[in-house]
């Protein structure tokens, strides 16, 4: 886990990924977070954000949507506030889950994807998904709050054969499901 100074006060995530071929049906990642609570960071999410939600107090958003990819560079993203986070709440897991109603997708399957992990111009990750490519989900980054407070930034790519409710669910835990 690694910060810088005081800790994150706000990150963002990316997401890239190209449309599908022509005839085909579109196909459509998704970035979620999951919150967990100071107290059981590894139990149930407290709550789940996703496309259609927000957090609770406004500090999780997504600001930029897309259900097909563009092909026009970084077309998902969502904006992460810790440093206005209540310290009710411990951890955070970041993921991307694909859609699975065109057909059974993996990674392998998703022309050009790709995640970026941001704190301002600083680029925490950068990852195209290569390692997880029989995954229909991953988690990418997990971000924690010390002991005195300050939250830090952690690598957390790891590969879940889910859908995207059942990955929402996982997504925290210290199991994987698939690689």
């Amino acid at each position: 886990m690694s910060g810088v100074g005081e800790g994150l006060g706000r990150a963002e995530v990316k997401l890239r990924w190209d449309p599908s071929p022509y005839g085909e049906p579109p196909r459509h990642l998704d970035i979620i977070a999951a919150t967990y609570a100071a107290d059981d960071p590894y139990g149930r999410p407290v709550y789940v954000v996703h496309t259609e939600s927000r957090s609770p107090d406004g500090t999780i958003n997504m600001i930029r949507h897309s259900e097909t990819g563009m092909g026009f560079g970084f077309v998902e993203a969502m904006v992460l506030e810790f440093d206005r986070m209540s310290p009710s709440y411990g951890r955070v897991v970041v993921g991307v889950a694909i859609h699975q109603d065109g057909g059974p997708r993996t990674f392998a399957d998703i022309s050009n994807a790709g995640v970026v992990v941001l704190e301002g111009y600083r680029e925490l990750l950068v990852d195209d998904f290569a390692q997880v490519a029989g995954s229909t989900a991953a988690t990418v980054a997990e971000f924690c709050r010390d002991t005195s407070g300050r939250w830090g930034f952690g690598e957390m790519v790891r590969g879940f054969d889910a859908d995207p409710v059942l990955f929402a669910a996982e997504m925290g835990s210290t199991r994987q499901r698939h690689s």
